[in-house]
């Protein structure tokens, strides 16, 4: 039975038989404030043609209860023709008429249409999320992305509300009992996955853009408790959004397709953000009521950018079917990193990028689950677990490599002509190559078979001889690649010379740009040249590849890392340390030391806030188990060191208070967590504001200093659903065999615990220094990965799966365990969830691997 399953071929037959000539979909969600509600209306009418008249097909809906089937004015048995998730279409016409009147189901896990009560004051806000495969469980679909066709809402609601979807916002007539009816006019052709229905008490702003094309109205609406924070940021987000339009329109040379551009806050939200057309949902934690440091505000413009680049790429222009996700993930990706970069005040963007989102695709890159960026989705369970960051990062730092290789100027005329050329149409990976290789006279059928259609990171490093006057008498990139993805590719790298200047800084005195192919390339330019006292492989970050640092380089970059005054230059030695670490080619030890050593002076945001991150996975996982608590101590008085020098109020000040927090063992540490959080110790410039308080309580829950009535002491104080969330994490981080039982049910046996407190408690779970309380947790997880799909869905079910994994008992005993749990289970399981196992045991093994080369050190 397909359940919810689609598969490839299934759609591409039924695409084969129809096209969908409208949808008219009728919502009741004037039931939506009261206690308990369940349920929302739901009638679809959907009118679509068949060329071959007499023939069958279906039409998806998803947990609804049914009351009226009518085909072509004939009633259908609901109970015979709605099974499975499926209704099916019998003895079609050349042009038919379907209507289905049911009761969906309103969502508490973020996938159809979410509903959501503020505890800070009752307010009542719903949202849909439709990506991949969830528009069926609010409206009768063709849920598949080349069945394109206009869409008109008519939404009945309270009167009071505001109700938001992808066409302009109509006035409300009455529709009696304090209700209104919202008549929306058809959109444009769109796939059902890019629809949406927003609803309920938002706040709302209005702006305009006034672009070369006209005006395009731009609303911004978040929950009534977050209007301060949204009107605090409005011009921030307002200028990224006007700068964004005026980039894409002239890069993309067509212009935006939708009318309004409405950005919309919603709570409890699963992904970063989706890219409704003209309706763009994003995670109201971007509106953040405490301080954050600059990488936060720099990754929210790239979201923002990335879903209105998708205004172009997959809404205007879209997949005929999820292989492709890649022409609207990687090149959204890309081009809000270009974007950054060339519009914005976040002009260091591609350094960023670097030191933390390109780092997420190299780990991808070296799991057991990798990939090819053009993944094969054969069905819709494939592709759930296909949003990844090879997907993202990778496919994002491939295109930059293409970019260098054709050019940007016919690369960007590449795109216009594909925007022309298939408007508000579908498209497979071969029209956008075309379009390419029309624009920059390159062959680029090798270059995808190279780069979209394999899988596995490269590694380059240098191997070259030298004169005795120090120059190079022969030079070589060498390029490997992993055993079980064993392609060579094209690579356009730079190499960049860096010495010291007269004023002792390292500085670039050379750079070259070639093209690396096979398993070695000599370069004969090189020859004559004074080796450098760092030599920088993939020096402007073309390549998505690995990069090795000679012997002489290695030690200049400990020594003087931030002596390199190119933030890029140095985000590639941070990367290249990391990568080495991982690799059990670099102690753990002498990666923290260089963490230590080097990232007070860092001044790129991402750098600041994300390396130290790395450092402490070095403690905790990579370093050797005999040495782990010297380490471990010498991490966490480093950090001490550190925010006691980091200028006041700054992000370094906030960053190492943070990882200073995560880090307090001591008795003499745990002290000062409790002397800041009640406020007898004062850094200057520190303000000790809500997010912080929590993430000091929650370091002393891990050490056994908050219990649950201090914790019920500081949620009194914080009434907000991150609160609610913030608490939860803190009481499954204590030390107790009673608090680990209740975060385990609610992370992996209970369905009805809300998906964001869900996902506080997975990752809150997991931490260093329990390991007698968390031990049992091993043989816990492997028994409860065959249900866990089933009970909690596909989301929730990849959340915990994914980050509750015992990954923190990296031991041999841990591997065997898992070992022999895939032998007996591997085969029968779903796909998705072994999946997480499978990455899971890479990592353990991964850390036995990198705990070795430490205990060598």
């Amino acid at each position: 039975m397909p359940g919810t399953n689609l598969t490839r071929d299934e759609a591409a037959t039924r695409a084969a038989l129809v096209d969908v000539t409208s949808y008219v979909i009728d919502l009741d969600l004037s039931g939506a404030t009261q206690e308990g509600v369940e349920t929302f209306g739901s009638t679809t009418t959907l009118t679509f043609t068949c060329r071959q008249p007499g023939s069958a097909t279906f039409a998806d809906l998803v947990d609804a209860t049914v009351h009226e089937i009518t085909l072509n004015g004939a009633p259908l048995d609901p109970a015979t023709a709605y099974a499975d998730s499926r209704i099916a279409l019998p003895d079609l016409r050349a042009e038919n008429v379907l209507v289905v009147r049911a009761d969906c189901t309103y969502s508490h896990t973020g996938e159809g249409l979410h509903h959501f009560v503020d505890p800070a004051d009752g307010n009542v806000y719903l949202y849909s999320q439709f990506e991949v495969p969830d528009a069926r469980r609010v409206f009768t679909t063709f849920e598949q992305p080349d069945l394109k066709a206009p869409f008109t809402f008519n939404v009945t609601a309270p009167a009071h509300w505001k109700v938001v979807s992808n066409a302009a916002t109509p006035e409300p007539t009455p529709a009696g009992e304090g209700t209104a009816l919202w008549a929306f006019p058809a959109t444009k052709p769109m796939s059902t996955y890019i629809t949406a229905i927003v609803a309920g008490d938002y706040y709302e702003v209005q702006d305009v853009y006034e672009g070369a094309h006209g005006a395009i109205p731009l609303g911004h609406y978040s929950r009534q408790s977050l209007k301060e924070y949204l009107e605090r940021d409005r011009d921030e987000i307002v200028t990224l959004t006007k700068q964004g339009f005026a980039f894409f329109e002239e890069a993309f040379g067509y212009p935006y397709p939708f009318g309004k551009y409405d950005q919309l806050y919603v709570p409890e939200y699963n992904m970063g953000a989706m890219e409704n057309a003209g309706a763009v949902t994003l995670r109201d934690e971007y509106l953040p009521r405490s301080r954050q440091p600059r990488s936060f505000y720099e990754f929210r413009a790239s979201v923002i950018l990335h879903e209105m680049a998708h205004m172009w790429f997959g809404d205007l222009v879209t997949m005929k079917w999820w292989d492709d996700l890649w022409l609207n993930e990687s090149f959204a990706e890309w081009a809000c990193y270009h974007a950054e970069a060339l519009a914005t005040s976040y002009d260091d963007a591609w350094t960023g990028f670097t030191n933390a989102r390109k780092q997420t695709g190299y780990r991808a890159d070296s799991l057991p689950s990798t990939h090819p960026i053009a993944a094969d989705n054969v069905d819709l369970h494939a592709v759930e677990v296909n949003f990844d960051m090879i997907t993202y990062a990778k496919g994002a730092a491939v295109l930059k490599q293409l970019v260098a290789w054709v050019g940007l100027d016919p690369f960007l005329a590449g795109l216009k002509q594909y925007f022309h050329d298939h408007a508000f149409g579908n498209t497979e990976f071969t029209d956008l190559l075309t379009a390419l290789e029309k624009a920059s006279g390159r062959e680029l059928t090798g270059w995808a078979q190279e780069w979209l259609q394999t899988a596995g990171t490269n590694t380059l490093s240098p191997a070259f001889e030298l004169a005795a006057d120090g120059t190079y008498a022969s030079f070589a990139v060498l390029q490997a690649a992993p055993q079980d993805h064993p392609t060579l590719r094209r690579h356009r790298v730079g190499i960049g010379f860096y010495n010291s200047s007269d004023e002792g800084r390292l500085v670039r005195t050379d750079y070259v740009e070639v093209d690396v192919e096979g398993a070695r390339t000599e370069l004969a330019e090189l020859v004559g040249r004074a080796q450098p006292e760092l030599l920088l492989l993939n020096d402007q970050d073309l390549a998505f590849a690995k990069i090795r640092l000679d012997e002489r380089s290695q030690a200049t970059a400990v020594a003087r890392l931030s002596d390199l005054d190119d933030s890029l230059a140095r985000a590639l030695v941070w990367s290249a340390a990391w990568d080495m670490t991982r690799d059990a080619e670099l102690a753990a030890t002498d990666f923290v030391e260089l963490v230590l050593g080097n990232i007070g002076q860092e001044t790129d945001a991402w750098g600041v806030s994300r390396i130290p991150v790395y450092a402490a996975q070095a403690v905790s996982l990579y370093s050797d188990p005999a040495r782990r608590t010297e380490l471990a101590a010498r991490w966490e008085q480093g950090l001490r060191g550190l925010l006691t020098t980091a200028e006041p109020g700054t992000d370094h000040q906030l960053t190492f208070a943070r990882a200073y927090a995560a880090a307090a063992s001591s008795e003499a540490a745990v002290a000062e967590l409790e002397a800041l959080l009640d406020g007898s110790l004062a850094l200057e410039g520190l303000a000790v504001d809500q997010d912080l308080r929590w993430a000091l309580l929650t370091a002393l829950a891990r050490v056994g200093r908050a219990d649950d009535a201090r914790i019920d002491t500081e949620l009194a104080g914080d009434n907000t659903i991150s609160g609610q969330e913030k608490s939860a994490a803190a009481r499954a981080a204590q030390p107790t065999a009673e608090a680990k039982e209740r975060a385990w049910t609610q992370a992996l046996l209970d369905p009805s615990v809300p998906n964001e407190t869900q996902r506080s408690v997975v990752f809150a779970f997991w931490q260093t220094g329990q390991d007698d309380v968390l031990a049992p947790y091993v043989e816990r997880y492997l028994a409860e990965v065959a249900g866990a799909w089933e009970r909690l869905g596909s989301h929730k079910a990849s959340v915990a799966l994914e980050h509750i994994f015992p990954r923190l008992i990296a031991t041999p005993a841990t591997l065997a365990t898992v070992d022999a749990w895939l032998a007996e289970h591997a085969a029968t399981v779903n796909p998705g969830a072994v999946r997480y196992v499978r990455e899971g045991r890479a990592d353990v093994a991964r850390a036995l691997a990198a705990q070795t080369t430490d205990s060598h050190r």
